[in-house]
């Protein structure tokens, strides 16, 4: 089994493809990829995106030569995974790699006070979670919480924008130019 070095992170596409390909673009090579939910359906109170084509989203992931691990979002449904070849896990993914150890959930329904109790629990470094639209990137109580905003429906000022953990850093980066909008070290 190969080390995992760069870890892609991305919530809330909704069926975006082009979301999604740009992503692939601004993470440049990454050994595995962490979705935090809501991956094809646009949900029903979520405007349709110029590139929302979910058969298309479902055809690309499933195509993925990178493992992605999918934490079930509010919009997932079971009707979701017969088009997806990768699973649609429990509302939890936690992941273990030489440097760090991350919890992925959706977030729906959870305050920060739960997300870093949450992740003590489990003895995790960061603590991904998508659901808000809005990224967030900071440090409470010796925990990372991390939600990449959405690259499709982005609600947040920054606009489209995903992460990226590498061996020393998690980076919040802009979807449209690149551009690192927050960055932490990881200790």
């Amino acid at each position: 089994m190969r080390e995992l070095n760069r870890i892609g992170v991305i919530s809330d596409t909704h069926g975006d493809v082009a979301a999604w390909e740009r992503a692939l673009e601004i993470w440049g090579p990454v050994d595995l990829i962490v979705h935090a939910g809501d991956v094809l359906y646009h949900g029903p109170r979520n405007p349709l995106v110029q590139a929302y084509r979910p058969p298309d989203l479902a055809e690309l992931i499933n195509a993925s030569q990178i493992p992605v691990l999918i934490a079930r979002g509010n919009c997932d449904a079971d009707v979701d995974q017969l088009v997806l070849d990768w699973p649609l896990q429990s509302q939890m993914v936690l992941v273990q790699t030489p440097y760090v150890r991350l919890v992925a959930t959706h977030g729906q329904g959870m305050d920060k006070v739960e997300m870093v109790e949450l992740a003590k629990r489990y003895r995790a470094d960061i603590f991904i979670f998508g659901h808000t639209h809005v990224p967030v990137l900071e440090k409470v109580e010796g925990v990372i919480l991390l939600n990449p905003g959405s690259p499709a429906l982005p609600k947040g000022q920054e606009g489209p924008t995903v992460a990226v953990i590498d061996e020393k850093t998690v980076y919040l980066k802009a979807l449209k130019e690149g551009r690192t909008l927050g960055q932490i070290k990881l200790s």
